[in-house]
């Protein structure tokens, strides 16, 4: 009989019985099957690959996320510079003009805490051609979206605009 030796498998799939056969030691004979010990070898081994990659990957990702971050609140501080800089040279403008403008460009940008400077002080100091110039700066620790900034903790963010004042002469 063609199947006698199937007899020592519990139940056969009707895959097995379509000529899969078995093998010399009495076991089906299939390219999927694996003995259970080894199943559980495998699962173990994707447990441990895992757990080797994982920090790896968060730490990645997380960094891309801070200097993401830090990129952009470095733009929006050029940004800033520049408004203020442009406020501050016009005939007229004051100290408190050019804040005003830098500090409404920032809370469009979502950053608080950041120290605006503008030299000269008094603008009124500057003649025709004489140059303004607007600092703004911010620690990143203060505009960071992660709790405890891994890579850029310590890192103090500027930017800084120059222009000639256009006052009359």
């Amino acid at each position: 009989m063609r199947f006698a030796s199937l007899s020592k498998s519990p139940t056969l799939t009707n895959r097995h019985q379509r000529g899969m056969g078995t093998n010399p030691e009495g076991r089906l004979r299939s390219r999927h099957w694996l003995p259970s010990s080894s199943r559980t070898f495998r699962a173990g081994v994707a447990v441990v690959e895992f757990a080797l990659v994982a920090p790896l990957f968060f730490l990645l990702i997380l960094g891309m996320i801070e200097f993401g971050r830090m990129v952009m609140v470095q733009q929006v501080l050029v940004n800033a510079s520049r408004e203020g800089a442009r406020a501050g040279i016009v005939q007229g403008a004051t100290n408190t003009d050019v804040l005003a403008v830098v500090q409404n460009y920032l809370e469009g940008g979502g950053i608080r805490g950041a120290t605006v400077n503008v030299s000269p002080d008094p603008i009124d100091l500057a003649g025709y051609g004489d140059p303004v110039t607007v600092a703004v700066s911010v620690p990143f620790r203060q505009v960071s979206w992660l709790p405890t900034p891994i890579f850029l903790g310590d890192t103090e963010l500027r930017a800084t605009t120059t222009m000639r004042r256009e006052a009359v002469q």
